[in-house]
């Protein structure tokens, strides 16, 4: 017998003895769990955590001469996961789910289409649990790597279809939009993603989020691509379409942006001046037509008796999320109940809060969704396309504390809201970079117009590109009328042309006097109330910036900061105009009306 084990025969009844076995075979299983999990993140490093498994399902066999070659032939894929595969447990985004579920006896309709048209699916991705949130964060299967922003978000729910096409491991992806989940992580990761006209691609075997919204969508790098994968899940011919386009830019909707719009607008519209078949753009601002036509947005509980934009996007994207939240509870509030599954923090807040929500104005929800799709409808008509930001910000660090993203939600939301709830079709077209992050576009078309939107993406995107190159280059100013007046002259004619509501007249006295005399605090302050009444919030915090710079107690200043920066939904810099304002004039009313109505906007 060795003397290790007379040693321990001998002191078997010693209780120090098992407590250090204890503690040596305790060590062992710590170091075999680390360097499990440590070999698992370096199998997501491989796939930059795209995935959440992988296999490979071969396309339908090529008909023979003289059948036309498959569409799709050669092409790889990746599905979200949340489409069926015959003889995988569909997992949702959640083990939980996964592990209360059995496999799948078909595989889902537009999987099929994929693989009758020549492509090869080589595995699901990874998603936010049950579809639920717009970062591409996920608990149980890691995070998938934003390849523009590595420490930033790849936005969500269909994070790693978006993180597989921008990091070359397929040429293309599906995953579901319900508010926004594929256009926001294709905005992030700088690729194509395309939200296809509420029900005409087909959720036969999709999971379901909330009906009313959810759409089958696609991300592609090349736009012959997203067309090819679009012209086969839409059951389009191939025949060509001729016909004018009409291009809209939402002007306010580009004043929540903090993309300059010489790397968004002026792209655009250089590029359609050096091409044939579009007519000059035109420029709208999209909030008051919205709220012209769209008469039951008013009676949701979250707008308000104001009818400014922010007031206008806030009660369309709160319509979006109450519907989301009353049909995610119908189609599973029975499972959540029962199994009381395992999620990340924030998805459970929104789960418990569907489920614990009685949705008592249902119908008025139902019908700002008819209403929009009219409105949108009468807006675009034939040849009608609306251009708009895809986000408001860039991506959010990960592990951002849920205080300091209720804002970037708000803001998302409010854009990605306009098509989930009018069921238009909008594609995300990638335009550059900007300090690091993506630059993109949205273009939406009226509901159906799916072939017309992806034609005119693969019509314009090579000239797009082209002015890309060209957009750091300055808009051209506007012309002067040669006026020699004294500047505090021009300001009292300011003043006279706001005192009658004439905005623009008024906004241009007020630059030529800035032009006299840019050293004087009240000509910027006076244009900013200009600018605000145009809605150019954007221009209206600059101009008050430069008022603040020339002239700290300046309270009109703060206050319309303050308005501005409450209008793009940063209601944090508001408030701390409005309590700045307060300090230097502690009775002015409307210092404390803004800090009491940005504080019931935060809550």
């Amino acid at each position: 017998m060795s003397k290790s084990l007379e040693l321990i025969k001998e002191h078997a009844s010693n209780p120090k003895l098992w407590l250090v076995v204890g503690v040596g075979v305790a060590g062992i299983v710590v170091l075999a769990e680390t360097r499990r999990r440590r070999r698992r993140r370096n199998t997501h490093k491989q796939d930059f955590g795209a995935f959440v498994e992988r296999f490979e399902l071969l396309p339908f066999p090529q008909p023979p001469p003289p059948a036309a070659k498959q569409m799709l032939s050669s092409l790889t894929f990746a599905i979200s996961d949340m489409f069926d595969v015959k003889g995988y447990v569909t997992g949702f985004g959640n083990p939980d789910w996964k592990r209360t579920h059995e496999e799948a006896e078909k595989t889902a309709v537009v999987v099929t289409a994929l693989l009758k048209n020549g492509a090869t699916c080589v595995g699901k991705t990874v998603m936010d649990e049950l579809s639920i949130g717009i970062s591409g964060e996920n608990n149980h299967y890691g995070t998938p790597t934003n390849p523009q922003m590595p420490s930033c978000i790849p936005g969500g729910s269909s994070s790693g279809s978006a993180v597989a096409v921008a990091t070359e491991l397929v040429d293309f992806a599906i995953g579901t939009d319900t508010t926004g989940c594929v256009r926001i992580p294709a905005s992030f990761c700088g690729i194509f993603g395309f939200r296809s006209s509420h029900g005409t691609v087909s959720t036969v075997g999709v999971l379901p989020n909330a009906q009313s919204l959810d759409t089958v969508g696609w991300f592609a790098r090349d736009p012959s691509v997203l067309h090819r994968v679009g012209h086969v899940l839409l059951k389009l011919n191939s025949a060509e379409t001729k016909r004018s386009r009409s291009i809209i830019f939402a002007d306010d909707l580009f004043q929540l942006s903090k993309i300059p719009t010489q790397k968004t607008v002026y792209v655009v519209g250089k590029a359609i001046e050096n091409m044939s078949g579009y007519q000059v753009p035109k420029h709208m601002n999209l909030c008051p037509y919205i709220a012209s036509k769209v008469p039951s947005l008013k009676l949701h509980p979250a707008s308000t008796d104001q009818e400014n934009g922010a007031s206008i996007l806030k009660a369309l994207s709160s319509v979006m999320l109450s519907l989301q939240g009353y049909e995610f509870k119908t189609n599973h509030e029975d499972w959540v109940k029962s199994i009381k599954p395992k999620l990340g923090r924030d998805v459970f807040e929104c789960v418990i809060a569907a489920i614990n929500t009685t949705h008592d104005n249902i119908k008025t929800l139902y019908k700002v969704r008819t209403e929009m799709r009219a409105a949108f409808q009468s807006l675009l008509k034939d040849d009608g396309i609306l251009v708009i930001p895809s986000v408001a910000d860039g991506p959010l660090k990960l592990n951002t504390k849920k205080g300091l993203s209720s804002e970037f939600h708000d803001r998302t939301f409010a854009l990605s809201s306009i098509a989930s709830v009018s069921g238009c079709c909008q594609v995300t077209v990638p335009l550059g970079s900007h300090n690091g992050g993506c630059v993109s576009v949205s273009f939406i078309s009226f509901h159906g117009a799916d072939k017309f939107l992806l034609d005119t993406v693969l019509d314009m995107y090579s000239t797009l590109q082209e002015q890309v190159s060209v957009a750091s280059y300055s808009l051209p100013l506007p012309d002067t009328n040669g006026n020699i007046e004294t500047s505090e002259l021009l300001k009292e004619k300011g003043n006279a042309a706001f005192k009658g509501s004439q905005w623009n007249k008024a906004l241009n006295y007020y630059t030529e006097a800035i032009k006299l005399n840019g050293m004087n605090a009240t000509y910027y302050c006076n244009r900013a109330a200009a600018y605000l009444k145009l809605a150019c919030f954007q221009q209206a915090e600059e101009d008050c910036n430069n008022a603040i710079l020339i002239d700290k107690k300046n309270v009109k200043a703060y206050l319309r900061r303050g308005a501005a920066r409450e209008s793009l939904l940063r209601y944090k810099e508001a408030l701390e105009d409005f309590k700045h304002a307060q300090v230097l004039e502690p009775q002015n009313k409307d210092a404390s009306k803004g800090e009491r109505r940005v504080r019931k906007s935060m809550a």
